[in-house]
């Protein structure tokens, strides 16, 4: 038996085709870290072939003996949004992998968009609570399909939830070395759900000296990331603030094909002390683009940089560091797809990388 089982669901859309190209970079680390590679048949075709979403005996598997999931992106003009939930949020719910990690982070100053601005100026990891608040869809509707219809979803948050993701982010606060944690919420506008996150932040930040606990309301922080990204460098937010806030991060750092994610449940066994890591799951977060499906334009470097991280989930921060690197290379050298002005197409990109990859480790 492998030493790690890596679950692979390439997904729908564009995301074959990078989540290839992620294959490919495994494959290179397959014998140095006793891999083996499990590629799932979940998706959107699936689902319109026979209704299967997320299968018990897969969810068991994942739960019991991976170590990773290596998610593409789902979601199918053809098939309802149902079969997307069952497997997405069994995968982030059903694990309690409570902290999304979003590093925004800008790899050459020709990605950033901001006038006088450079890619020094963007690099922040963003913690987004993945289990809680408005996505839990609990709610309904009342008089559905008439003019009186009401609509109701339920935004609910708990303080275990909370406090567990303000943890998080100033561990990694701590052990990087940053003095300054900013939290996002609206607890103007929120004073019962927000309201809990704005005393949870404070209350647990008196455990951390040294680190200043930063609050502000989430739509100055849209302003404020857009005037001066410097000014953060970890930030926490509830799930719905979080996804919009990293979105925006995104473009920051050179569109939705750079940004990597992990979904983790923080604190678990470090495989660097000999643990087994718990299982994690990591995805490209550039959504599955229909239109580009198939035409080698789909731009793979977030797979490779969310490659990245799960070395470092799997106990090799020094090859996430490594891999950084060359899809650095990457853009600078404009060894890269369109829009992050290369003129490669897909497939080619994945050739570059593993070929530079390779290459340094011979």
């Amino acid at each position: 038996m492998a030493k790690h089982l890596i679950a692979l669901l390439p997904g729908d859309g564009i995301g074959p085709e990078v989540i290839a190209q992620a294959r490919r970079v495994l494959e290179v680390y397959r014998g140095a870290l006793d891999l083996e590679l499990w590629e799932l048949d979940l998706g959107a075709q699936r689902y319109l072939k026979d209704g299967t979403t997320y299968p018990k005996a897969v969810s068991e598997r994942i739960a019991n003996e991976a170590s990773a999931v290596l998610l593409g992106a789902l979601g199918d003009p053809r098939a309802p949004l149902d079969y997307a939930r069952d497997i997405l949020f069994g995968l982030r719910f059903g694990l309690d992998l409570y902290a999304n990690v979003r590093p925004v982070k800008a790899l050459h100053d020709r990605l950033v968009p901001l006038r006088d601005r450079c890619a020094a100026d963007v690099n922040m990891v963003v913690f987004r609570e993945n289990t809680e608040g408005i996505y839990v869809n609990m709610g309904g509707n009342f008089k559905r399909g008439t003019p009186d219809e009401i609509a109701i979803n339920e935004d609910v948050n708990t303080r275990k939830g909370v406090e567990r993701l303000i943890r998080a982010g100033f561990d990694y606060a701590k052990a990087h070395g940053h003095k300054v944690v900013h939290m996002a919420d609206k607890s103007n506008a929120m004073a019962y759900a927000h309201g809990l996150w704005h005393r949870t932040f404070f209350e647990v930040a008196k455990e951390y000296a040294g680190i200043e606990p930063k609050h502000v309301y989430v739509d100055a922080m849209c302003l404020y990331m857009v005037q001066d990204p410097s000014q953060f460098k970890v930030v926490v937010t509830c799930n719905l603030f979080g996804d919009i806030v990293t979105d925006l991060g995104a473009a920051l750092q050179g569109g939705l094909g750079m940004a990597a994610s992990a979904n983790v449940h923080a604190g678990a066994p470090s495989p660097e002390k000999g643990g087994k890591p718990r299982v994690a799951m990591f995805e490209p977060v550039h959504g599955s683009a229909p239109p580009l499906a198939g035409k080698d334009l789909a731009n793979p470097l977030a797979s490779v940089l969310t490659v990245g991280m799960m070395l470092t989930h799997l106990g090799m921060p020094e090859e996430e560091a490594r891999l950084e690197r060359i899809v650095t290379r990457a853009i600078a050298e404009k060894k890269c797809t369109r829009d992050v002005g290369g003129e490669l197409g897909t497939r080619a990109v994945g050739d570059w990388v593993v070929n530079e990859l390779k290459n340094e480790l011979k």
